[in-house]
């Protein structure tokens, strides 16, 4: 049975049936090409490509072109997963005209929606984008782009003054017009009180069990990605460890001459083979 694409309205009804929903983070046409063969929502392309995938120390250096190559390429892939793109740090913190000019390009580019971090300070960039016809999905609590500010990669919301803006920045992204709301690295107990607090989803990354939907990288799900693992990540599988045995066994084939045998080779015409001689 093929799978039907999820709309956007529909991301609410399933927070009015109680009924949760993922999304996972790719970057590419064979890992996307899985994804949408699974019962998975939603892709994420996320500007965590930088550290991912082009091996940056933080998502900052990512900027448009990298963004939409990536998207392009999950573009190809996915048939029936709504795909979210992120826009880059400097796309959308000058003006609300850069921040639609932007987002209209991701949308030309093959995303369904757009997601940007950011509170009150984004609500006039969310106004825009979404006044100019593009949905936005918010992102508050751990915002890598501006992490320096943060302290670090830590967990957000933590007091009582931190919890309230969290809450009220949530609040303002839902009446500038978000669709849904991305919570990443915070208190679980805090999760659920903005979750409750809102009539659109949130998302959480980081966030604890009452969010509505759950947003994890592919390349942590899967053990692939080894420099860091966030306490919120859960491996299904330990694929780095088979890819590196894989390679391996690869090697050792060929240098024992047990790689190639007949079957993998081509052959030719044994008198066109003779004059060659």
């Amino acid at each position: 049975m093929t799978k039907q694409k999820i709309a956007i309205p529909q991301l609410r009804k399933l927070k009015e049936q109680g009924k949760k929903f993922t999304m996972i983070t790719a970057y590419d046409y064979p890992m996307a090409s899985l994804i949408d063969r699974s019962n998975s929502e939603m892709i994420l392309i996320g500007d965590s490509l930088g550290m991912v995938v082009l091996g940056y120390d933080s998502t900052v250096p990512v900027n448009m072109e990298d963004v939409i190559y990536h998207l392009r390429a999950v573009h190809r892939a996915a048939r029936s997963t709504l795909l979210v793109a992120d826009m880059p740090f400097g796309s959308y913190n000058s003006s609300v005209e850069d921040a639609i000019k932007n987002a209209t390009r991701l949308l030309k580019e093959g995303a369904d929606c757009v997601k940007l971090e950011g509170g009150l300070n984004v609500v006039d960039k969310i106004k825009g984008i979404v006044g100019a016809g593009i949905p936005v999905m918010g992102h508050i609590g751990l915002t890598p782009q501006t992490v320096s500010m943060l302290g670090g990669f830590k967990v957000q919301g933590k007091d009582h003054e931190a919890a309230k803006q969290l809450l009220t920045d949530a609040k303002e992204l839902e009446k500038a017009g978000a669709f849904a709301v991305l919570l990443e690295c915070v208190p679980s107990p805090l999760a659920k009180i903005i979750t409750e607090s809102l009539k659109v989803p949130t998302v959480g990354t980081g966030a604890g069990p009452h969010v509505d939907g759950h947003c994890l990288n592919a390349y942590d799900l899967l053990g692939i990605f080894e420099k860091f693992k966030p306490k919120f990540v859960k491996q299904y599988s330990n694929l780095a460890g088979e890819m590196i045995n894989v390679f391996n066994t690869f090697h050792n084939e060929i240098e024992s001459g047990v790689f190639p045998q007949p079957e993998h080779c081509f052959g030719m015409d044994e008198e066109d083979l003779k004059r060659l001689y």
